[in-house]
């Protein structure tokens, strides 16, 4: 059996790590590449930089930030944020990131991920899928309508009165009438290698992984799934995995804010019976 990953979650705003609650109520949490050089020695297997404040002017700051940090540490990178384009994605690999991580484009144009899966092959194009459970008050007429939902090969990602979870992007800010585990399934489809998923209910929370939602998207596809938003506790971590069937788990706070090390979740696991890279 692969070994299970344990990965943190870096959100970098203008050069700095920040940590907030859904996304809002941002607060310092220190320089991102010395983080990445403590995560590096606390053998953590991969790390994640999310680009938040992503506009194009600044994207600067971002690519100077992955050339630093993949000078100095050798686990793989994921960047992540305002990727909107096959040169985007170019830059960044050229930087030092392994893979990239994609979400509110893909929902623009999911034929984005076909080209970029062309172009640099599946195992570096990441489609996070940021899903909100619905309600009985969910109206899939008052969100966006993209140009391509009337699309046939793409009209069963649709919502329908049956879906429990549905998309957000812009950083939870926006709902979108997309089925989130469909949208997980057509992604794969069309060339992703990987899919981040983060439940927008759980993010910052420290609840709890949604294991509802991390089952049921872990099920519906053959790539790994990375789990995110909720984590609070260990136990949490051993959750996803061992109910959540979840190839890796992503974490912020707990790590960030030294709650735990990753050390201390590796061998917390590693009792458990998950197996993990020690």
């Amino acid at each position: 059996m692969l070994a299970k990953r344990i990965i943190p979650c870096l959100d970098v705003k203008d050069g700095r790590v920040v940590k907030g609650v859904n996304f809002l109520n941002l607060r310092d949490a220190g320089d991102p590449v010395e983080n990445a050089i403590f995560y590096d020695q606390e053998e953590a297997d991969e790390l994640v930089f999310l680009d938040v404040t992503a506009s194009h002017e600044k994207r600067k700051i971002i690519i100077d930030v992955v050339e630093k940090t993949a000078s100095v540490v050798f686990m793989p990178l994921t960047v992540g944020g305002g990727i909107k384009s096959i040169d985007d994605i170019r830059n960044l690999l050229n930087a030092g990131a392994d893979k990239v991580s994609i979400n509110t484009s893909a929902v623009k144009d999911p034929y984005f991920i076909q080209k970029a899966s062309s172009r640099f092959g599946s195992q570096c194009i990441v489609v996070a899928v940021d899903a909100k459970r619905t309600d009985k008050t969910f109206n899939p007429k008052a969100y966006p309508q993209e140009t391509w939902f009337d699309d046939v090969d793409l009209k069963d990602v649709l919502y329908t009165h049956q879906s429990e979870f549905v998309l957000s992007t812009h950083g939870g800010r926006l709902m979108r009438p997309i089925d989130a585990i469909a949208w997980a399934k057509k992604m794969e489809v069309f060339g992703a290698g990987e899919i981040l998923l983060t439940s927008m209910d759980r993010d910052g929370t420290k609840e709890g992984y949604d294991i509802q939602l991390t089952k049921a998207i872990s099920e519906a596809v053959n790539i790994p799934v990375i789990a995110s938003g909720g984590a609070g506790t260990l136990d949490h971590l051993y959750e996803a995995f061992a109910y959540g069937k979840a190839d890796a788990t992503l974490a912020a706070s707990i790590f960030h804010f030294r709650e735990y090390s990753v050390r201390e979740a590796k061998e917390f696991l590693h009792q458990k019976g998950i197996p993990v890279r020690i």
